[in-house]
């Protein structure tokens, strides 16, 4: 599926910035799909000193880098299909467990945006404070674990439809992982309110979610693929 790119091809080493308009992430081109789409979207992949492929969701670790885009069918297609050894240009080790590497590092990264929202006074969680909340303002991004009960989500889920028309759902964490990120036993219910840390927050999610199934899209079928 892909072709072989001389060593000097900025768009797989990942110093192209062609096409950044001032507050845009850097465009990369997936190794895989050939695809020119935003790093926010993809996973950097570096190698290790061994020769071991080493995913960097971070987008910090020195050296080379390989992006493909975050999903698992598109990273499955990348070990299959020998683009790291294209990419790198050398024989490389793929390790077992890659894909659930992956999704932990991105689990770890949205948990603790998840986190840092909550410190910063940005996050409301609980059912009735989540549909209080919204009476008054449009959110940046509501919180359903999946595990929760059908009844509370819809009815958290279709006042906001009613009050705003289009709203994101983040569904893919279990009420004890979003749990985890906000200190608590379990929660099922929660709200990033609207505005920069929120952007975030529905980036990293959006990566997340192309390596775990997303129950919202089953929910509420409006919901953007």
């Amino acid at each position: 599926m892909t072709k072989p790119h001389r060593k000097t091809d900025a768009r797989v080493t990942g110093t192209d910035r062609s096409g950044v308009a001032d507050g845009e992430a850097p465009v990369r081109q997936c190794a895989v799909t050939r695809e020119r789409l935003p790093q926010t979207e993809m996973v950097r992949f570096a190698l290790s000193p061994e020769g071991v492929v080493t995913p960097d969701v971070s987008s910090r670790l020195p050296g080379r880098g390989v992006w493909v885009k975050a999903d698992r069918e598109t990273l499955e297609t990348a070990i299959g299909k020998g683009a790291f050894a294209r990419g790198f240009k050398t024989q490389v080790k793929v390790p077992d467990g890659l894909m659930d590497q992956i999704e932990a590092l991105l689990l770890q990264r949205f948990t603790g945006l998840l986190g840092m929202a909550k410190k910063s006074g940005e996050v409301v969680l609980g059912f009735d404070q989540v549909r209080d909340a919204l009476q008054k303002k449009r959110p940046g991004l509501l919180l359903e674990a999946a595990d929760g009960a059908e009844d509370g989500r819809s009815k958290v889920y279709f006042l906001a439809k009613a009050l705003y028309s289009d709203v994101e759902i983040a569904g893919a964490l279990s009420s004890e992982e979003l749990g985890v990120a906000f200190g608590r036993e379990r929660v099922i219910h929660g709200l990033v309110r609207k505005g920069p840390i929120a952007k975030a927050v529905r980036l990293a999610y959006r990566r997340l979610a192309g390596f775990r199934t997303r129950p919202e899209l089953d929910w509420f079928p409006d919901q953007d693929r």
